[in-house]
């Protein structure tokens, strides 16, 4: 559980970072290497998820899209200092719930 919990941490933040290296690059006008760094962030992001041991792409996705809302929030509170609301820990706990039950719900 341990190891399936770090790989999904370390896939949001490879996409949340990656993708703000981006954000900043063609928003931002930062230099090109932030989007290069950025892009290859990206290319890492898209192979983590490859090392989980569940057997459905599906549900590896979809419980990673709550990990995902749950960092998204930490990322926004963290980085670019937007106090997240009581809706947003509300909704990023529900997520995490779901994440739960698709992952280790007892299935037969």
């Amino acid at each position: 559980m341990i190891i399936t919990i770090l790989l999904f941490v370390a896939a949001g933040l490879a996409e949340i970072g990656g993708g703000y290296l981006v954000w900043l690059w063609l928003r931002e006008s930062k230099p090109l290497w932030y989007g290069i760094v950025g892009g290859l962030i990206l290319v890492a992001y898209g192979i983590i998820p490859t090392l989980q041991n569940f057997p459905s792409f599906g549900r590896v996705y979809a419980a990673y899209g709550g990990v995902f809302i749950a960092l998204a929030v930490l990322w926004g509170w963290w980085v670019d200092k937007k106090t997240p609301d009581i809706y947003d820990w509300a909704g990023a706990a529900i997520c995490l719930v779901g994440v739960s039950v698709m992952l280790w719900a007892p299935r037969h």
